[in-house]
């Protein structure tokens, strides 16, 4: 399936994000010795949080190698990076992240947003001077843990940090996902009838982000445990077809392939309109909505039998970074304090090789500074 382009949200710049960045400019600044001189190969959402860490990694003396995630990318972000010396292989309409243009830089790190350039490395392109890296996703540690057999060098997942689960995933993604739902659709939130379905941090967050605005929400988890949570913390539970046929609102949240598929459309009522949280678009089988009848900024509209509407935003692409700004700047600045100090860890060689967590000392560390700034007078 080809990516649409979709409109570029108005967002405070470069320079705004930075000011409110000071944790990820404290740890590269501190770790400058160990990033001086090191080709980073990188695949990240390309926008102005992301960009600052680029750049300071720049000023350190690191050779940095981009791409991006499809859909996500900002022309104005990677025109600020290329003016700095940072190679940048990405557009906003890309279909996938160009792999192999980013790890022909030959890198000794690789921060890697989905397992991208990993799973580049694990078929066979060449990485001599590989030392190891860092995975964002949660998405992307599950295809790593899957063939860590084949894993030669240490790989830490950032999403496998309680702190960056608890900060990012839940506070900041549950905010932004709802933000730029509203942007996207200019709709009402409260009183409407939402289904969230994935119940982890993400999810959670979403759906308590809903009800805060007034929402009515269900939750669909197939984890006992996770709908046994939900439903303790007040929300409706229900099976997935029950919860399609009464939602206004969908959101995709469970990170899975094929969650939504021909079987699962006929339940979906007239009208109803589907967003994606997770980082691939791949929970809904677009395919068989058929051709959309309609497209007009982010959304497409489709004809479904029961002369039926089925509204879908940004093809299920993550809808806060396409219909809006991406997480807080300040959730970021955490999550990126973590990216910054777990990638040092493997560059001085103080993770073993295989997929780990976040160092444990790093995750206190960066707890620690983040509760100083939340409650500072």
């Amino acid at each position: 399936m080809t990516t649409r382009t979709y409109p570029t949200p108005p967002a405070p710049g470069l320079e705004w994000a930075d000011a409110h960045m000071p944790l990820t400019r404290e740890a590269v600044r501190e770790l400058a010795p160990v990033f001086d001189g090191l080709r980073i190969a990188m695949c990240l959402h390309i926008e102005p949080k992301t960009a600052v860490l680029v750049r300071l990694l720049v000023e350190v003396g690191a050779q940095v190698s981009l791409t991006g995630s499809p859909g996500t990318t900002r022309e104005d972000t990677v025109a600020d990076l290329r003016h700095r010396g940072v190679t940048v292989h990405a557009a906003r309409d890309d279909d996938a992240p160009r792999v192999a243009a980013v790890l022909a830089s030959d890198p000794h790190l690789i921060l890697d947003n989905g397992g991208d350039l990993f799973r580049g490395v694990l078929d066979g392109h060449p990485a001599p001077h590989l030392c190891g890296g860092t995975e964002e996703t949660t998405t992307g540690g599950i295809v790593l843990r899957r063939r860590e057999h084949e894993v030669r060098h240490p790989i830490v997942v950032i999403n496998d940090s309680p702190l960056k689960l608890l900060v990012e995933n839940r506070f900041g993604v549950g905010q932004s996902v709802v933000q730029a739902f509203m942007n996207a659709t200019n709709l009402m939130i409260p009183g409407s009838r939402a289904t969230v379905i994935g119940f982890g941090p993400c999810g959670r967050g979403t759906a308590h982000t809903l009800r805060q605005l007034g929402a009515v929400v269900t939750v669909v988890d197939t984890d006992p445990y996770r709908a046994l949570e939900a439903s303790l913390e007040g929300f409706v539970i229900a099976g997935l077809d029950e919860a399609l046929a009464h939602a206004r609102f969908v959101f995709l949240a469970t990170g899975a392939p094929g969650v939504l598929g021909a079987a699962q459309i006929a339940h979906l009522p007239h009208g109803v309109i589907i967003a994606g949280v997770g980082h691939h678009p791949w929970e809904m089988d677009l395919a068989a909505l058929g051709r959309p009848v309609a497209t007009e900024g982010f959304h497409a509209t489709y004809a479904v039998p029961g002369d039926r509407a089925v509204h879908v935003i940004a093809d299920t692409n993550m809808v806060n970074l396409v219909a809006g700004l991406g997480n807080p700047i300040e959730a970021m600045d955490l999550g990126l304090t973590l990216q910054a100090r777990s990638l040092a860890a493997v560059a001085r060689g103080a993770v073993a090789t295989g997929v780990h967590p976040v160092p444990d000392a790093v995750d206190r560390g960066v707890a620690e500074a983040f509760l100083r700034l939340r409650t500072a007078s």
